[in-house]
């Protein structure tokens, strides 16, 4: 099977911008919620309450929604490929499913590792509460795992019906905020999860198509000012969290669960995508600039797993020379320090891991099994949702854990059996 792209059909640049953009900005941002200080002579973290003048940076920052947008437009290119070529549902499901697998191993790997020492060392409490703390990124990956098994029915629908399949989806989430919001339940607004963000890569399906980037111009305007006066009417006028994040003083906001603002905020920023598309300042790119591009967003996962750890990492490089530099904690320090440093690692630490995780994902390889695929697929799907909610412990008293261990590590062995049937090997799907 080949996978040459169409004739004339390159990268997108924008979306393969706002891509790279939305990594370093998860990072940086992260770096900004939590202050180091020395405590009665010890590290601690503590979360930072926000002043209000800053909430609305909180707006200007979110770039979640682009993750979505960039995924139903690389879908929706993949797909148009596949169905031109007569390849499966398996082929699709296995291309798309095997390199996560890679990403998956190692982190989940190293943590359970971790976590199953310290349950086993006799702090089985301690190890799960913080292994399900740090899973807490994997909400993620199993949300893009499912809208990726939707993504053929999603795109064909987009093509019979147009907007109609987002209005559902919309008012699904309408539905879900005014309840939840009416009775007090957050964990009601869960749900959202599988229809603000399945809207948001259908608008992502949209702008592959030509909306936004093609036609007239005053659709992208109309686009970001609607969706931005929607956003601010939703956070001004309709009660909802005034930041998109949560801050120590206020726990909830409306990315985590993710509420309609985050909706309307994608539908601004497809606008504002439209519009720099059509300016043209991003058409030509240099070949270095491309290629560190190509490379920013195949390492896209393994940036947003490892943050964390290369934040904390960085943090603690920083105490220790607090301890050998008293006088400096006040620079040391400092949150945007903190930041900077923890981006400066991600750029030296991903990129190795990146070439671990390379050899771990399965080979693609000329035809692939279906049925086979689409266990491999559920299985990692429950697998990966199961880590998220019970943590990373190999132990018996963390049945739920070990379950969803098993399911995630068993369909990272069975993709590798659906992705590659041993027959004559085909060149690697992009």
């Amino acid at each position: 099977m080949t996978t040459t792209p169409a004739p004339g059909r390159r990268r997108n640049h924008v979306i393969d911008v706002a891509r790279a953009a939305s990594v370093a900005v998860v990072v940086i941002f992260h770096g900004l919620l939590y202050q180091v200080r020395i405590v009665d002579g010890a590290p601690a973290i503590i979360p930072w309450a926000a002043p209000t003048y800053l909430y609305p940076l909180t707006w200007v920052l979110m770039i979640m929604p682009l993750f979505f947008v960039a995924g139903g437009f690389g879908h929706a290119l993949t797909l148009d490929r596949m169905t031109r070529e007569g390849a499966s549902l398996g082929h699709f499901l296995a291309s798309r499913g095997r390199r996560l697998v890679g990403p998956l191993l190692v982190f989940v790997g190293f943590c359970t590792f971790e976590a199953s020492a310290a349950a086993w060392a006799g702090h089985v409490d301690a190890a799960v509460t913080l292994s399900r703390q740090l899973m807490q990124l994997l909400w993620f990956v199993s949300v893009y795992l499912v809208i990726i098994a939707v993504a053929p029915l999603m795109v064909r629908l987009h093509d019979r019906h147009g907007a109609l399949p987002m209005a559902v989806l919309l008012a699904g989430a309408v539905v879900v905020d005014a309840w939840s919001f009416s009775v007090g339940s957050d964990f009601g607004r869960n749900l959202n999860m599988l229809l603000v963000w399945p809207f948001v890569h259908q608008l992502g399906i949209a702008y592959e198509r030509g909306w936004f980037r093609r036609g007239p111009l005053w659709t992208p305007w109309l686009a970001l000012a609607g969706g931005a006066g929607a956003t601010a009417a939703l956070v001004f006028g309709a009660g909802y969290p005034p930041t998109s994040v949560g801050f120590a003083d206020l726990p909830i906001a409306n990315i985590q669960p993710p509420t309609l603002a985050m909706a309307t905020l994608a539908l601004a920023q497809c606008g504002l995508l439209g519009l720099v598309e059509r300016s043209g300042v991003l058409a030509h790119l240099t070949p270095r600039v491309e290629r560190n591009l190509a490379v920013a967003n195949a390492l896209m996962v393994t940036t947003y797993l490892w943050h964390i750890f290369c934040i904390g990492l960085a943090g603690l490089a920083l105490v220790g020379l607090v301890y050998l530099w008293p006088a400096a904690s006040g620079v040391l320090l400092n949150q945007l320090v903190v930041a900077a440093c923890g981006l400066a690692t991600v750029v030296a630490l991903v990129p190795l891991i990146g070439r671990l995780e390379f050899r771990l994902i399965p080979p693609l390889g000329a035809q692939q099994d279906t049925r086979t695929a689409v266990a491999a697929f559920a299985l990692l799907m429950a697998g990966t949702t199961g880590v998220w909610l019970s943590g990373t412990v190999l132990h018996p008293a963390a049945p739920a854990s070990v379950l969803a261990l098993a399911s995630l590590f068993g369909g990272a062995w069975l993709m590798r059996r659906a992705a590659d049937t041993r027959r004559r090997p085909g060149p690697v799907a992009e």
